[in-house]
C-alpha cells in the first residue's frame, strides 16, 4: 500500500506505546510500517529533497504532534513513552484519530494557532481527508516555484538569439567550474563550417583538456543523427569529451547511442540545463532565503 497520511499514524503509534515502556523512533519505523504492510518500494519513496523517507518523516511528526496533545512525552530526544492522558483517550477505545480528536486538548489548541494552523484542513467533517507534513508542504510549494522558475527560464531561453545562448552555455560551464575565468575557459566557435562545434572551453584552469560544445535551441526532439554528427565533429578534432545541449529533449535512440561510444559525450536537454543554471545561480536572483533549523543535542550535553 502507499506511505498513508501522517494523520494514520496518530493511533496505532499511541497503541504502541501503551505498555507503558519507553520506545525509540527507530522502534516506530519498524511496528509501524508492519502494521500498515508497507513494502520496500513504499520505505524507499523519499520527500523531494532526497533526505528522509517518507514514512519517517510521517512517525516522527505523528509522534510530535500527540507530544503537542500531551498524548505521548519524550524523556529524552529520540524516544517517547505514553502519559496518564494518552492512557485515558486510549480506554475510550477510540477508532480513529486525527488532528480534529487532538483539537480537544488546550495544549494542542495553542500549539495549532501559533503555527498558523498549516493542518487547518482537517478542521474538517471528513476525517479521511490526507494532510501532509510541514515538510512535504514546504517542500511541494518549493517543487512548485521551481518549476515554475525553470518554464520561464526555458520560455525566455528560446526567445533569445543563437549567439546568446551560445555564450550562456558557456557562462553556465564556467559557473560550474570548468575552465576559470570566462575570458579564459572557452569560446564560442557558431560560424558557418564549424564542422558542427559551437563551443570550446577548457576543462580546467590549467587548460590540460577541453571540451567541445554543441549548443542548439531546438525545436524538435533531437535525435541519434544529430548525434552522430557532433561525434563525427569530434573525431575531426581528435577530441576526447563532449557536452550537447539543447533546449529541446533527446530521442532514448541517442542516449543509448552515447552510452556505447567514445569519445564521451554528455546530452543535456532543457530541463537539465535550466535545473543547472537555478542550482548554479545563473539568469536567476535569490529573494528571499528560509533556514530549516532542528535541535543541536550535543549543545544540551552536560559534563
Amino acid at each position: 500500500m502507499a506511505v498513508p497520511d501522517f494523520q494514520s499514524f496518530f493511533l496505532p503509534m499511541l497503541q504502541l506505546s501503551s505498555d507503558g515502556n519507553v520506545h525509540s523512533l527507530k522502534e516506530a519505523y519498524e511496528a509501524l510500517a508492519n502494521h500498515f504492510k508497507l513494502t520496500d518500494a513504499d520505505m524507499l519513496e523519499m520527500l523531494p529533497s532526497g533526505k528522509q523517507a517518507v514514512y519517517k518523516n510521517r512517525i516522527a511528526w505523528a509522534r510530535a504532534y500527540l507530544a503537542k496533545a500531551l498524548l505521548l512525552e519524550s524523556p529524552k530526544r529520540g524516544v517517547f513513552c505514553i502519559t496518564e492522558r494518552g492512557k485515558e483517550l486510549l480506554a475510550s477505545k477510540p477508532v480513529t484519530l486525527r488532528v480534529q480528536h487532538l483539537k480537544q486538548y488546550p495544549e494542542f489548541v495553542a500549539f495549532h494557532q501559533q503555527n498558523g494552523g498549516a493542518d487547518a484542513k482537517a478542521d474538517t467533517n471528513d476525517d479521511s481527508e490526507k494532510i501532509a507534513t510541514p515538510e512535504e508542504t514546504f517542500e511541494a510549494a518549493y517543487q512548485e516555484m521551481r518549476g515554475n522558475l525553470a518554464a520561464e527560464l526555458l520560455s525566455l531561453i528560446s526567445a533569445n538569439s543563437p549567439a546568446f545562448f551560445e555564450q550562456l552555455v558557456i557562462k553556465l560551464l564556467v559557473r560550474m567550474g570548468y575552465g576559470g575565468s570566462i575570458k579564459d575557459a572557452g569560446m564560442a566557435v557558431g560560424k558557418t563550417g564549424d564542422g558542427g562545434i559551437d563551443g570550446i572551453i577548457k576543462e580546467d584552469k590549467l587548460g590540460l583538456d577541453v571540451i567541445y560544445i554543441q549548443a542548439k535551441r531546438w525545436q524538435g526532439v533531437v535525435g541519434r543523427p544529430e548525434i552522430q554528427k557532433f561525434v563525427g565533429a569530434l573525431h575531426g578534432q581528435r577530441a576526447k569529451r563532449g557536452v550537447f545541449i539543447t533546449t529541446s529533449s533527446f530521442t532514448r535512440d541517442a542516449e543509448q547511442y552515447v552510452a556505447t561510444i567514445d569519445p564521451r559525450v554528455v546530452l543535456i536537454d532543457g530541463n537539465k540545463l535550466v535545473d543547472l543554471m537555478i542550482d548554479y545561480d545563473l539568469g536567476v536572483a535569490t529573494i528571499e532565503r528560509y533556514d530549516v533549523k532542528r535541535i543541536d543535542s550535543d549543545f544540551f550535553l552536560e559534563g
